[in-house]
């Protein structure tokens, strides 16, 4: 059961209208790492968890990303302003104008409808939350985007308070993840030799393992062009 709190979250304020800045975050209501993707797809994974704390946890994170897209869409309203005007409107903002009123709509910043292939299900719990951990980084990366291309105090706000729940869920999925032994797509994880190979096939040697040792050369060290054989 849900029921709907009218209060958001936290306080939503924008300086000032800002339809193209509207637009951009669009990505974040209807896009593929938004908030209606994380929510539906943390809600739909929880129906076959049996586990009842992690189930209790993915449906509060879910609930709470429904939290975060009503203040998304709340920002994308008020940055929206009052005026019809699609003159100088973007590619992603025409619907906007012409259909749907100035209103947030589910598409993403380009003007693509939301849809459930973005979300991903799979019923073994490993493969979900690890899903999930990416999900909450890729949502973390996008909004980190967003926040570099505004100088609005309120839109910065609300970004600020959603990056750092983004970094808590993720912290979170990571907790669960490590609860997990020896169940579903970890069971049979490691047994054979095979899982502990590297294979090097790139030349000259495994410069992945030099990585591992002291005074290892740096990826992007220009003077180390050829490391040493292992």
């Amino acid at each position: 059961m849900f029921k709907h709190d009218k209060k958001l979250l936290n306080e939503v304020k924008v300086d000032a209208p800002n339809p193209n800045y509207a637009v951009m975050l669009q990505e974040q209501l209807g896009g593929p790492n938004g908030e209606l993707k994380a929510a539906l797809q943390y809600m739909s994974q929880s129906f076959r968890i049996k586990d009842p704390a992690i189930k209790d946890l993915f449906l509060d994170i879910a609930a709470e990303e429904l939290s975060h897209m009503e203040m998304v869409a709340t920002t994308v309203n008020l940055l929206n302003g009052h005026d019809l005007n699609a003159n100088n409107a973007t590619v992603g903002s025409i619907e906007s104008h012409v259909l749907g009123g100035l209103g947030p709509m589910l598409t993403n910043a380009s003007g693509h409808p939301w849809t459930a292939d973005y979300v991903n299900e799979t019923s073994d719990l490993a493969a979900d939350i690890l899903s999930n951990i990416a999900a909450e980084q890729r949502a973390k990366v996008v909004y980190e985007y967003l926040h570099r291309q505004i100088n609005d105090k309120g839109v910065k706000n609300t970004i600020d308070f959603l990056l750092n729940r983004e970094e808590a869920h993720n912290t979170l999925f990571r907790e669960a993840f490590n609860r997990l032994q020896d169940t579903g797509s970890l069971k049979d994880w490691g047994v054979t030799k095979d899982s502990k190979l590297y294979f090097d096939l790139s030349s000259p040697g495994k410069y992945f393992d030099q990585l591992n040792q002291p005074h290892a050369p740096h990826f992007s060290d220009p003077n180390q062009q050829n490391p040493p054989q292992s």
